[in-house]
């Protein structure tokens, strides 16, 4: 054969593998979070909750043994779209920066072609906030949340409805007929607090979880039918999952985060391949028994688009398994899949100890500080422990999951999550703590604090106050997050908390001392001395207050609030000059935030200068027109400058607005 031939030939070739890699099939990712699978009808569910999802599931093939790899949306979410597992992406905890070097399917996507979107339900997965690189490769990440506090609307602040994102997903397929496509749609309802919307609250008033499932299937029953309207369902891959369950107390645990049992590490898992897919329609409806898990998902996503999957990826492709099964409706679990999942929340929050488990066999393993060891075929709701009497069994298999960890895990030093004070705020709006630098120094190491299963009341109280404290309620709360400091003195959150919620209730003579038990057990925190800070301007003692907001500012550049709150403590202790400085800091950050061009103009008018403050009281009247402090404070800025007549026009402006608002 000539050269010229040869080069022809590898020309060929390389044309035809070119165009065999040219995607083709639209794919749409969904994920339910905080999803049991046994609440779902595919999986068996006699409740009748999903009845869409079902449907789905009809078109689709289901894997019944589909294991999370961790029970936390921030690290299970990572795991899905890179396709490793949690050792390696180091996506561990919220607010864990995505590494730009990780296989990350929405970037592979868009590399190809894709037109990428995701629209997610939480500020859990807000790139800007709690889960940062998460937008890689993504050229729409819907994830624009309002700001919110103690009170706020949650489907406005924190989360949003199951129809809004469907809603949202609906509206970028409308303005992006581009195609092929990769969207993503997170619905978040089934998290905690359960509070589905009406008819679902009434319906399922004493099982409001089962309302949430049941509200979130009929919002994506209508994505799905408007797929099917638009011609875009039948040759679309659609992957549905939940990143994890919940306890729902099982186990002692009341939602998720801290164990590593089924309940809330089993969920669902289906695919539906393109109908263009040769396998695409012999395969629905079949059920596939062996043992995967959701670090499977992105390599069978890439191999069924013709896409070829990273060497870095560690889950593996689903396709063949999934067209094998063409000749049965039911594949047996053979040969076994290991299943390796962990959870390092209850360590960061709380300073216990990471637990971690292997599925392998019949067995589920967990490496805790006691270790734990289930026949999950004679056990399937794991309650005997057989590590006691079956020690042999159990090291054997904690040798495996330490050798699988070795091999699986990633050299680059593990980074630590990093929590503004503002999202700090919006975890706790959540029902999740952030990291403790505190209680990780105190507590030792990972695998050596305490168990989890001993310390699980603890959490429960505090995720319960929590809560509470979110939804207004703080005198419900406070004895709660007073319970939990008599059974845990050195837990700096439940301080905080409890300090939060003292002020929320105008006693700040009792917040002043817990605020500062949380600023002793946490030192280097910023938001720990602001806090006692505010605590010390309520009651105010300005002067002590100074220091410890002068630490905050230091520490976190543009903090906001501190720098507000210290410029009053500058006002209050004449230091104006200081005080004029913080105010024009948070004006950098925000020049349209009303009470620093309100306060700034008052400081300036006390500095002598009322020229200077005359923009800044105007800007403030412009923002809040209906307010009357502004005008008021216009009115002696003019009489200062000798401009009687307008400060007369302010004056009346001031009463009137004054009176409007007594009425």
């Amino acid at each position: 054969m000539s050269w010229v031939w040869r080069v022809a030939c590898v020309l060929f070739l390389a044309a035809s593998a070119q165009a065999a890699a040219v995607p083709s099939a639209n794919v749409i990712l969904i994920t339910v979070d905080t999803t049991r699978a046994d609440r779902m009808g595919f999986m068996g569910s006699r409740l009748g909750l999903t009845p869409n999802l079902d449907a789905l599931a009809h078109d689709a093939v289901v894997f019944t043994r589909a294991y999370s790899q961790a029970p936390l949306t921030a690290p299970s979410h990572a795991t899905i779209l890179t396709g490793t597992y949690p050792q390696y992406h180091q996506v561990n905890n919220f607010g864990v920066q995505l590494a730009e070097n990780l296989p990350y399917a929405p970037a592979i996507l868009q590399a190809h072609g894709y037109q990428t979107a995701a629209v997610v339900g939480a500020m859990a997965l807000d790139p800007k906030m709690l889960a940062p690189g998460f937008d890689r490769g993504f050229l729409t990440y819907d994830a624009d949340f309002g700001q919110g506090g103690p009170g706020a609307d949650r489907y406005h602040a924190f989360e949003r409805r199951a129809e809004e994102v469907v809603s949202h997903a609906l509206t970028w397929l409308n303005e992006h007929p581009q195609r092929p496509f990769f969207l993503w749609v997170h619905v978040y309802d089934p998290h905690d607090p359960y509070d589905p919307p009406e008819p679902y609250k009434s319906k399922y008033a004493s099982a409001p979880y089962n309302g949430e499932i049941a509200y979130a299937d009929s919002a994506l029953g209508r994505f799905l039918n408007e797929l099917r309207k638009r011609g875009l369902y039948n040759e679309a891959l659609i992957a549905l999952m939940a990143d994890h369950g919940e306890a729902l107390g099982d186990h002692g645990e009341e939602t998720h985060g801290f164990f590593l049992y089924d309940e809330t590490i089993h969920v669902p898992l289906l695919i539906k391949l393109p109908a263009n897919d040769s396998a695409g329609k012999t395969v629905a409806g079949n059920r596939i028994e062996t043992r995967v898990g959701l670090v499977d998902v992105m390599p069978t996503i890439l191999q069924a688009v013709g896409i070829e999957v990273p060497q870095e990826v560690q889950g593996q492709s689903l396709v063949g398994m999934m067209k094998s099964s063409a000749e049965a409706a039911e594949v047996p679990s053979s040969p076994d899949r290991q299943s390796y999942a962990e959870s390092d929340y209850g360590h960061d929050a709380y300073g216990w100890s990471s637990l971690r488990a292997l599925r392998t066999g019949k067995y589920l393993y967990v490496r805790a500080p006691r270790q734990e060891l289930y026949d999950q075929t004679a056990d399937p709701h794991e309650e005997h422990n057989l590590f006691p009497s079956s020690t042999a069994v159990g090291s054997t298999l904690g040798a495996q999951l330490d050798a699988f960890r070795e091999k699986t895990s990633n050299s680059r030093e593990l980074p630590r999550a990093v929590f503004s004070p503002e999202a700090q705020q919006k975890l706790a709006a959540l029902g999740y703590v952030a990291s403790d630098p505190g209680l990780l120094k105190a507590g030792g190491g990972a695998d050596q604090a305490a168990d989890p299963k001993d310390k699980i009341a603890t959490g429960n109280l505090l995720h319960r106050a929590n809560m509470l404290r979110e939804d207004g309620r703080c005198r419900d709360a406070v004895p709660l997050l007073r319970q939990v400091i008599a059974q845990e003195p050195g837990m700096a959150p439940s301080y905080m908390k409890l300090g939060q919620c003292l002020m929320l209730m105008n006693d700040y003579a009792q917040a002043v001392p817990v605020m500062r038990k949380f600023a002793e057990l946490n030192p280097e925190s910023a938001d720990a001395h602001f806090q006692l800070g505010a605590a010390l301007v309520a009651t105010e003692d300005f002067a002590g207050a100074v220091p410890e907001l002068e630490y905050a500012v230091a520490k976190v550049p543009r903090f906001v609030k501190a720098n507000l709150v210290l410029a009053n403590a500058y006002t209050r202790t004449n230091r104006l000059p200081e005080a004029i400085k913080e105010y024009n800091q948070v004006l950098e950050t925000n020049p349209d935030d009303y009470i620093a061009n309100l306060l700034l103009g008052r400081v300036l008018l006390l500095s002598g200068e009322a020229a200077a403050a005359l923009p800044k009281l105007k800007k403030a009247a412009i923002l809040q027109p209906k307010a009357p402090e502004p005008h008021q404070f216009l009115s002696n800025a003019y009489l200062k400058l000798g401009q009687d007549a307008d400060a007369a026009q302010e004056q009346i402006e001031a009463r009137q607005l004054a009176a409007g608002r007594a009425q």
